[in-house]
C-alpha cells in the first residue's frame, strides 16, 4: 500500500524542489532561446563561415548526450579554469543543449516560408532585413511556436539529468529521500506528479500564445 501519510508530510520540501525545477526550467529556456537564435542565424547566413559554424554547435550537442556536456562542464570545467557551481553549470549545461535543437526548430519554421514572399518584399522596396523582420519572421513565429513548446516540454523533464551533478531539484530530492524513508515508489511518484503538474502549466501556456500569434 501507498504511504499517503509519508507523502502528505513531505511534500512541502518535494514543493521547495518544484520550485529550483521552475527557476532553472525558466532560465535555460531563456539561454535555449538566445543560442537557439543565433544558430538558427548562422545556420541560414550568406556566409560559409557561419553557416559551418551553425552546423558545427548543432552536430556537436545534438550528436552527444547532454550528461556528458554536463559532467565536462562541471567537473571538468576547473581543469581549464571555469569554475561554476552546480545550478550554473546546470542552467548553461542544458540551455546549450537545448539551444541547438531550437537552432533546427527555428530555421525549418524559417525556410518553410515561400522565398516568393521574400522577393516580393524586395520588389516594393524593402531590404533584405526589412523583408526578414516585416513578411518572413511574423510567420515563422506562427510555426514555430508549437515545436517550440515540444523542446521546451523536453527540457522540463531534462532537468532531471542535474541531479547528477547534485542541483537539489526534484529527482535529487527523490533520491535523498529514498535514502531515508526506502520508499522509492512514493518518492518517485512525488516528484512524478510534480513534473507533470508544471508540464501541464507551461503547455496551456504554450496554446495560449500559439492561439494569441494566430490572430494576430
Amino acid at each position: 500500500m501507498l504511504d499517503f501519510e509519508l507523502m502528505w508530510r513531505i511534500y512541502p520540501y518535494f514543493l521547495q524542489a518544484a520550485w529550483v525545477t521552475v527557476q532553472l526550467s525558466i532560465l535555460t529556456t531563456i539561454l535555449g532561446l538566445a543560442c537557439g537564435s543565433l544558430g538558427a542565424a548562422a545556420r541560414l547566413s550568406r556566409h560559409w563561415y557561419l553557416r559551418m559554424i551553425g552546423a558545427t554547435y548543432v552536430s556537436l550537442f545534438r550528436g552527444t548526450p547532454a550528461l556528458i556536456q554536463l559532467f565536462l562542464l562541471y567537473f571538468g570545467g576547473p581543469q581549464v579554469g571555469i569554475q561554476l557551481d552546480a545550478f550554473e553549470a546546470g542552467v548553461i549545461g542544458l540551455g546549450v543543449n537545448i539551444g541547438a535543437y531550437m537552432t533546427e526548430t527555428m530555421r525549418g519554421s524559417i525556410i518553410a516560408i515561400d522565398k516568393g514572399q521574400t522577393e516580393a518584399a524586395r520588389t516594393l522596396g524593402l531590404s533584405r532585413f526589412q523583408a526578414f523582420r516585416k513578411v518572413v519572421l511574423p510567420q515563422a513565429l506562427r510555426l514555430m511556436i508549437r515545436p517550440l513548446g515540444v523542446n521546451i516540454n523536453a527540457l522540463i523533464k531534462g532537468t532531471a539529468l542535474v541531479a547528477a551533478i547534485s542541483v537539489v531539484e526534484l529527482t535529487y530530492t527523490a533520491q535523498r529521500y529514498i535514502g531515508s524513508t526506502y520508499k522509492p515508489f512514493e518518492m518517485f511518484l512525488l516528484s512524478g506528479l510534480l513534473y507533470m503538474v508544471i508540464i501541464y502549466i507551461v503547455g496551456k501556456g504554450i496554446t495560449y500564445l500559439d492561439r494569441k500569434v494566430r490572430l494576430t
